[in-house]
């Protein structure tokens, strides 16, 4: 089982194409590759935390939940309204999570953040929301689909 971050898949938003200047020429083209990405990384057994922003409509959640491999954890972001988080297939729902992972502590949350907990005793920051275009602070990490190739990823990769 490997545990995978990812955020800001923006499933079924034609906006998020334009302002974030996604290569692709149409929404079902994005969610496609948004949804290959996702599997062809993601085995069933695996878990991913969401961190939010999952999809422009909350009647898309449930199916798209089906589609995609993994227990699905989701952190909720500010285009995620109470219907996409109620839909069925989540593992949980929540704002903000600390775990530990491989030896790290982790600090989740849709929003990047100044200081967290335990960041001066080098406890790490996955966030999104910003879509690549903000300076990283150290151990702060953008885990959200426009900075990894459109597709979740492992804390060893966000580390190296």
């Amino acid at each position: 089982m490997t545990v995978f971050f990812t955020a800001d898949t923006h499933f079924g938003d034609h906006r998020t194409i334009n302002i974030q200047k996604r290569p692709f020429g149409s929404v079902a083209e994005m969610d496609a590759v948004l949804i290959a990405r996702w599997n062809a990384v993601v085995a069933p057994g695996d878990i991913v935390w969401h961190l939010g922003d999952v999809a422009r409509r909350p009647a898309d959640v449930p199916p798209l939940l089906d589609r995609l491999h993994g227990t699905k954890h989701l952190l909720r972001g500010n285009n995620d309204p109470d219907a996409a988080a109620a839909a069925p297939g989540w593992a949980s729902v929540g704002s903000y999570a600390e775990l530990e992972l491989g030896g790290h502590r982790l600090v989740l949350c849709h929003y990047p953040f100044r200081s967290w907990n335990g960041q001066h005793k080098r406890a790490l920051n996955l966030h999104g929301h910003s879509h690549g275009r903000l300076k990283p602070m150290p151990r702060q990490f953008d885990v959200g689909v426009d900075v990894h190739g459109f597709a979740p990823v492992t804390l060893t990769q966000l580390l190296a």
